[in-house]
């Protein structure tokens, strides 16, 4: 899995680019772009890369995260998945297995993507390298993104985190080195 990573808007939030080795449909993952430059980055990079965007998906409906979803959609003709319903996601034009993992506590609307065959998660606000999301803004509950963060530290420990914030990690590294795991 080739994976490009973005740095948008003044929070930082991270916006994932992923495609498949050899293959052209992309998907990304979660919307963060906010400014006019930021929006040509994305842009440019996909036209660049000559990659097809297949699927939006979006690990939680906080502003950061979301702020470049019309923009995603009108651009690429996509719809954005919010909190599936299901808990395996079948792209129509991605071959790969996608778990989703509701992971509420950060907000109650957050899932993170587990590509089991990658050993690849991306975790939104839940999990971060060396520390967890915020529990003190509206929707936020300590007691259950510490449920959250005990069901994913139950993944293999060589599981490479990529955090809506900040940069990747591992389950393994997370389980021996964060305060809140």
């Amino acid at each position: 899995m080739q994976i490009k990573t973005f740095y948008f808007n003044p929070y930082r939030e991270a916006t994932y680019v992923i495609n498949q080795e050899g293959s052209a449909e992309c998907l990304i993952i979660d919307a963060g772009p906010y400014e006019e430059k930021e929006k040509d980055r994305l842009r440019s990079y996909i036209a660049e890369q000559q990659l097809i965007p297949v699927g939006l998906l979006i690990t939680h409906t906080h502003p950061d995260h979301v702020c470049g979803q019309e923009f995603i959609e009108k651009e690429y003709g996509l719809k954005a998945i919010v909190f599936p319903a299901e808990d395996k996601l079948t792209l129509r034009r991605w071959s790969g297995k996608i778990e989703v993992l509701r992971t509420p506590g950060h907000k109650e609307d957050c899932v993170c993507y587990y590509f089991p065959d990658e050993s690849v998660i991306f975790t939104g606000d839940t999990l971060f390298q060396g520390s967890i999301g915020r529990t003190d803004l509206p929707g936020g509950d300590y007691f259950k993104l510490m449920q959250s963060l005990r069901r994913l530290s139950t993944l293999p420990e060589d599981t490479k985190v990529y955090p809506g914030h900040g940069y990747p990690t591992t389950i393994g590294n997370e389980k021996r080195n964060n305060p809140y795991i």
